[in-house]
C-alpha cells in the first residue's frame, strides 16, 4: 500500500505557477525533505508485505487488519484528541472516504497474502501505479502532463521486468484479490488529494485509521472468520505494523500536500523495489530482470520532472 491537491487547490496552484519566476533547469531535478519523507516510508512500506504474509498464517485478514489499524488509532488518538473539537462535515466525509480505500485495500492485500508470497504481493500491488494518473484525469479532471505519462510509461515497464516471473504469471485466488486491491489503493491516493490542503491533517488521519478498524472487525462476522488463538506473532506483528502505519498515514497526509499525486505514485513505485531488496535479506535471491526494474523506476522519477513545453508547465 501505495498515496494532494483538490480540483480547486489544484486551479490555485496552476494559477501560481504560472505568475512565478520560472525556476532554473536543476532546481525542478531537486528532491524536498516531503520526496524525501515519502522515500523513507516507501522503505517501510517495503518491509510490511514479509510481516504479513507471516502472520496471516496464524490470523484472518479482517482480525489482522483491524488490529493493526486499531492500534495506529490509539496512537494517534493522543495526538487528534485536543483538535477533534473544530472537527467538520468535511474531515468526516474525507476520513470516511479515504478509510473506505484503506480498508479495501489493506484486507484484500492480506486476504491475497493468506496464499501468495510477500514478494508477488509486492508486485502485483505495484500494478496500482498506472492506475493514479488515469483516475486523477476522470475524478479531478486533471490531465497529467506528458513527462508523467513517460514517467508512468517508465514505472510500469520497470514492474513488469519485476513482477515477470520465469514459470509464467498463473492468476489465483491470491493474485486476483491483491490485483482488485490495487484499485483501493489507486482511490486512497486519489481521495488523499482531493481534500489535502483544505482540511486538518490530524482530524483526518484518526478518522481514516478509526474506519479502517471499525470495518475490519465488522466485516469479521459476514465472513465467518473468528478471533484466531493467542498468538504473540500475530499481536506484535500488528501492533508493530500499526505504529508503522499510523506515521505512514500522518507522512503521506503532510508531504502529498505538496507532492502531486504522479509524483508521489512514482516514488511510491520504488516499494516492490524494497520489498525484493528485503526479500533478499531474507534469503531471496534478485534476478537480473529485477535489478533493470528497479533501474527503470529510478528513471521513471527522474523523468518524470522534466518540462516538455508549455502545456506541461500547465499541468499537474
Amino acid at each position: 500500500m501505495r498515496a494532494l491537491d483538490g480540483a480547486l487547490h489544484c486551479r490555485q496552484r496552476s494559477i501560481m505557477s504560472s505568475a512565478a519566476p520560472a525556476l532554473p533547469p536543476t532546481s525542478r531535478l531537486m528532491i524536498g525533505r516531503p520526496e524525501l519523507a515519502l522515500i523513507g516510508i516507501t522503505i517501510l512500506w517495503g518491509g510490511t508485505f514479509l510481516i504479513v504474509h507471516h502472520a496471516m498464517r496464524e490470523s484472518g485478514p479482517f482480525f489482522f487488519v483491524g488490529l493493526r489499524f486499531g492500534t495506529a488509532t490509539l496512537v494517534t488518538l493522543p495526538l487528534a484528541w485536543p483538535l477533534l473539537r473544530g472537527i467538520t462535515r468535511q474531515e468526516l466525509g474525507a476520513g470516511l472516504m479515504i478509510g473506505l480505500g484503506i480498508f479495501a485495500g489493506y484486507s484484500l492485500q492480506s486476504w491475497g497474502l493468506q496464499t501468495i508470497s510477500s514478494s508477488t504481493s509486492a508486485f502485483i500491488t505495484a500494478a496500482y501505479v498506472p492506475l493514479v494518473p488515469i483516475l486523477q484525469w476522470i475524478i479531478l479532471r486533471r490531465q497529467p502532463r506528458i513527462a508523467s505519462w513517460v514517467g508512468v510509461a517508465l514505472a510500469f515497464a520497470g514492474l513488469m521486468l519485476i513482477a515477470a516471473p520465469q514459470e509464467g504469471v498463473a492468476l489465483g485466488t491470491g493474485e486476483v484479490l491483491t490485483l482488485i486491491s490495487t484499485l483501493a489503493i489507486a482511490l486512497e491516493i486519489i481521495f488523499i488529494s482531493l481534500w489535502a490542503g483544505r482540511v486538518n491533517v490530524a482530524r483526518v488521519t484518526l478518522v481514516q485509521l478509526a474506519v479502517t478498524a471499525l470495518l475490519a472487525f465488522a466485516c469479521m462476522v459476514p465472513a465467518g472468520e473468528a478471533v484466531p488463538p493467542l498468538s504473540w506473532t500475530v499481536i506484535l506483528s500488528a501492533c508493530g505494523l500499526g505504529l508503522v502505519t499510523a506515521l505512514i498515514q500522518f507522512v503521506m497526509n503532510w508531504a502529498q500536500r505538496s507532492v502531486s499525486p504522479t509524483r508521489a505514485t512514482l516514488i511510491y513505485a520504488g516499494e516492490p523495489v524494497w520489498a525484493g531488496i528485503i526479500g533478499r535479506i531474507a534469503g531471496d535471491r534478485l534476478p537480473p530482470l529485477v535489478l533493470a526494474g528497479g533501474l527503470l523506476i529510478v528513471a521513471a522519477m527522474i523523468v518524470s520532472e522534466i518540462r516538455f513545453g508549455k502545456r506541461d508547465r500547465a499541468s499537474t
